[in-house]
């Protein structure tokens, strides 16, 4: 799966906050993003790069959270989470 980089960053930076458990890291990123701590970008421009906090598309988010957390596992990632 391709995930946008600055997806992948925004995801990283909840998990940084909230750690990996799903539904807290789901709603870690609503937070984040409701109130644009992330590089400012909203749950708009979110959507725009590729993921969606809707709950009518939470399995594609989910997907997309796994993959990003599956290459900082296996090390495919530079980024790290960041606090």
């Amino acid at each position: 799966m391709t995930v946008d980089p600055q997806v992948a960053g925004f995801v990283l930076f909840c998990i940084g906050r909230r750690g990996r458990e799903w539904p807290a890291l789901y709603d870690e990123m609503w937070w984040v993003s409701r109130r644009r701590l992330y590089h400012g970008l909203h749950y708009d421009e979110l959507r725009g790069l590729g993921l969606s906090l809707g709950l009518n598309d939470l399995e594609q988010t989910k997907s997309i959270v796994d993959t990003v957390i599956d290459r900082l596992d296996n090390g495919t990632t530079d980024d790290k989470p960041e606090s």
